[in-house]
């Protein structure tokens, strides 16, 4: 389960609430990078190789939105499938209540307001 991470400043989209389709673009090497602004492209583009070593090993975790490296996040399999969380018990508790809700949110498959302005994390809308 992966979300897309702004390749220059390790934001997920999905926490700052910017869609799949609003999401900045790029291709360097055949691939294409996501990012939340055109200034973080620009940025990306001096130094591609500095910002993917960087950016490289960021998981977001499914419940609070928090980027993290894999170092560390806790995994933990869930219906066969690896899931990186942040560190905080709640979090995991709070994903096993409606897993399919923060698998999908995630991935981005509905729009999503981001945490950004909400009275704290590990909310969900309602």
């Amino acid at each position: 389960m992966k979300t897309r991470i702004c390749r220059a400043c390790g934001c997920s989209l999905v926490r700052l609430g910017i869609s799949h389709q609003e999401a900045v673009c790029a291709r360097h090497d055949g691939q294409e990078h996501f990012f939340c602004c055109r200034g973080c492209a620009e940025l990306f583009g001096s130094e591609p190789a500095k910002y993917l070593a960087e950016t490289g090993d960021l998981i977001v975790c499914p419940t609070c939105l928090a980027e993290k490296p894999t170092s560390r996040a806790v995994e933990m399999d869930i219906a066969g499938q690896q899931v990186h969380f942040c560190r905080c018990p709640s979090c995991a508790q709070l994903f096993a209540k409606d897993p399919e809700y923060y698998i999908m949110r995630l991935e981005g498959a509905f729009p999503s307001d981001g945490v950004l302005g909400h009275d704290g994390c590990c909310v969900r809308p309602a």
